[in-house]
């Protein structure tokens, strides 16, 4: 067979298994489909179906089909990221920013040093830092990826529970967005490379420039033009910061931090977040399995696994619950808001991806991280219903 062949054998395995399982075991009421996706990336990876049929997976998988499959995959995240960061409310957490400052920072700083705790013990062994890493960038990207909260994955959450345009739900958005912007600048400090110091303040310099002028234009075009337009910046900063030493991905977050959703048609955003989730995130959840590895030593990965989730889900549910102490919330709304906050598929995966592009972690870190995250979000719902159900009824007294 050529390429072409094979590479639709491949997509139709991509879009088929996942959804299959997700539909026959009714998944969804404790995995969404996006998680049986990564889960089934997994499976389909090198570690799994590669270890069992190595000369299938040698042959669907080839280098190029892998490398056509990469490249829908890096443009699907720049626009997912992209939106992500369109969607930011940053307004409405100043509004409340008393209160969504001290929520997000403990539910930020408890898990970072919770994470970064079990990863300082984890990192000083050998096989776990990456070639171009150092021992305080691979903690602190470990220690980071166990304080991140999914903003994408906990909208569909919260629409699934009901929770999207309830005052709860607003609150969760505001803690989770401060937190999505913590997230890109520690991986901007991360990724800071001295001997490309200069072209990262370039392009600092330049992006503020060109931010300016693009709000301005932005607001003066007609609707439509507003799309093309935005997928052009989108791509000029991405570029613009993979050539100053940061990654493509961090320019898609700030190409859209720094413009208004209110600018564009919130029908056709959503639309947009959907579409993405449904046709082309699937080969992003594919690539990221087809990166998993178990060299070092399967147990270990799972065992490393597992302590960063107890680290990451005790250390959020300790920030929150610190949180809704100091700040008098009623019984159960912290224990319901931690548990929401749990959510890292795809923004963590997003970010481990960019540590492992850039060998700060190695592949077995990358699939410990990315067991942990899938762990994580299948957490969420099967634990927030039952309290979620305790907090909705009326107090007796």
């Amino acid at each position: 067979m050529g390429t072409t062949e094979i590479y639709l054998i491949a997509l139709t395995i991509i879009l088929a298994v996942p959804y299959a399982v997700w539909r026959l075991a009714r998944t969804d009421r404790f995995a969404p489909l996006v998680v049986v996706q990564i889960i089934g990336g997994i499976l389909l990876g090198p570690g799994v179906l590669g270890a069992a049929y190595p000369a299938y997976y040698a042959f669907v998988f080839n280098p190029q089909v892998i490398a056509a499959l990469n490249g829908i995959a890096w443009w699907a995240v720049m626009m997912f990221v992209f939106v992500a960061g369109l969607e930011l409310d940053l307004a409405d957490a100043w509004r409340h920013r008393g209160e969504t400052a001290l929520t997000a920072g403990c539910a930020l700083v408890a898990p970072l040093l919770l994470g970064a705790a079990a990863a300082a013990i984890l990192l000083a062994q050998p096989g776990w830092i990456g070639p171009k890493g150092t021992y305080p960038q691979a903690v602190l990207g470990v220690g980071m990826a166990c304080a991140v909260t999914a903003l994408p994955i906990l909208v569909l959450l919260m629409e699934k529970l009901g929770l999207f345009r309830q005052p709860l739900g607003q609150r969760l958005l505001r803690y989770a967005s401060l937190d999505d912007v913590a997230i890109w600048g520690v991986l901007a400090l991360i990724l800071l490379d001295w001997s490309r110091l200069g072209r990262q303040g370039l392009f600092l310099a330049a992006f503020a420039v060109a931010a300016f002028v693009m709000r301005k234009a932005t607001q003066r075009l007609p609707q439509d033009d507003r799309w093309y337009v935005a997928l052009v910046w989108l791509a000029v900063v991405a570029f613009g910061a993979d050539w100053s030493g940061l990654h493509f991905m961090v320019g898609a977050f700030l190409a859209g931090a720094v413009l208004d959703a209110r600018w564009f048609d919130t029908a056709r955003l959503d639309a947009m977040r959907n579409f993405l989730l449904l046709t082309i995130m699937p080969v992003f959840f594919l690539s990221t399995g087809l990166r998993t590895s178990f060299g070092v030593n399967g147990a270990m990965v799972f065992a490393a696994a597992g302590v960063l989730l107890i680290a990451s889900v005790a250390g959020k549910l300790l920030g929150v619950h610190l949180a809704g102490r100091l700040l008098g919330w009623q019984k159960g709304e912290a224990s319901v808001i931690g548990w929401m906050l749990q959510t890292k598929a795809l923004i963590m995966i997003i970010f481990v991806n960019v540590l492992l592009d850039r060998e700060v972690i190695t592949a077995q870190t990358f699939t410990a991280l990315l067991l942990m995250a899938v762990g994580s979000t299948a957490l969420t719902t099967p634990m927030v219903r039952p309290r979620l159900a305790r907090l909705a009824r009326p107090t007796v007294h």
